[in-house]
């Protein structure tokens, strides 16, 4: 688990990490990218084995692979530190995939927690939507990535490291790093290409969302399609026309969504009000991600590639 002033939240995923039964966890580590609000405390008291790194450091892809590289087992669970596990039988549910030794990688179900925004609340119910138990994900017979359209893409290789479990033999072939971000579904990537098996399970359940700024999320959404666009081909609004249509047209659905919901008057609109500048943002992260993914060469490519580096800055 990657930490960085994790807060008091701390404290409730570190009691559901150490709730579990039946399996019960054989280790717990934890990699600190420089916490100075007491998180390398929690960490030890709860049974941690802490390493330190300096923030400047991190990174998504080789935080993890040194964290990794500490366990002994044959299987290792990814996890966030405000990803808060529900029952006591979470881990025994992430193993129950394992059973198909073409499996190499499972994820979790994801639930928001109190705060979440309306829109970001749907978004997360709604992904993957793949029901509540487990589904394997895994090329057709005779097919290859390339054969497939970049949605379907996507879809096959997805995969959320925000509480994931993987085997160590795998990981030995496709480890997550270096990688500034993504590197979750880089893993998926590789090994569906490879033709081994991913599963999700939708009865192991974490609490996770985020009160983040309409812009927070935006910069988020650049960096995801910056890699979709570099990983499958995946472009979701093309062209300038295309998002000049796509504004009105995404605000309309979306406050039209919140309004439904009959939210008190205050309530609803402070929802509306961030969700008509979360679609702005998501709407030019898109676009723009996608156009910095595609390495452009041009004055274009090179000030999208920048503008890439700066807003990658402080993601977690």
């Amino acid at each position: 688990m990657p930490t960085l002033n994790s807060g008091p939240l701390l404290d409730e995923v570190l009691a559901a990490i150490l709730a579990q039964r039946d399996p019960a966890f054989d280790e717990l580590i934890a990699v600190d990218s420089g916490s100075c609000d007491g998180t390398v405390d929690r960490l030890l008291r709860a049974g941690f084995r802490v390493t330190s790194i300096s923030k400047k450091d991190f990174d998504h892809g080789r935080t993890r692979d040194l964290g990794i590289g500490m366990a002994t087992g044959d299987f290792v669970v990814l996890l966030v530190q405000d990803a808060t596990m529900q029952g006591s039988d979470w881990l025994a549910k992430m193993v129950e995939p394992f059973a198909d030794p073409m499996v190499v990688g499972a994820w979790s179900r994801q639930i928001p927690r109190a705060r979440c925004q309306p829109v970001m609340k749907r978004r997360i119910l709604g992904w993957p939507g793949w029901g509540d138990g487990i589904t394997k994900k895994r090329l057709p017979d005779g097919k290859t990535l390339d054969d497939l359209q970049p949605f379907e893409r996507l879809f096959t290789c997805a995969f959320d490291n925000v509480a994931s479990m993987i085997r160590r033999k795998a990981w030995e072939r496709f480890p997550l790093g270096p990688r500034r971000f993504g590197e979750d579904v880089w893993f998926g990537k590789r090994a569906i290409a490879a033709g081994f098996t991913l599963a999700h399970h939708g009865g192991a359940i974490v609490m996770h969302s985020h009160d983040r700024s309409a812009w927070a999320e935006g910069k988020r959404t650049f960096c995801d399609h910056r890699n979709l666009v570099k990983l499958f081909g995946l472009v979701g609004i093309p062209t300038r026309e295309a998002l000049d249509g796509a504004i009105p047209h995404a605000t309309k659905e979306h406050c039209d969504y919140v309004k439904s919901l009959g939210l008190p008057p205050g309530e609803e609109a402070q929802a509306l009000r961030w969700t008509t500048d979360y679609v702005k943002w998501q709407c030019w992260g898109q676009f723009l991600g996608a156009r910095a993914g595609s390495d452009l060469p041009s004055p274009e490519g090179t000030f999208l590639r920048l503008l890439g580096k700066r807003l990658e800055r402080g993601i977690g």
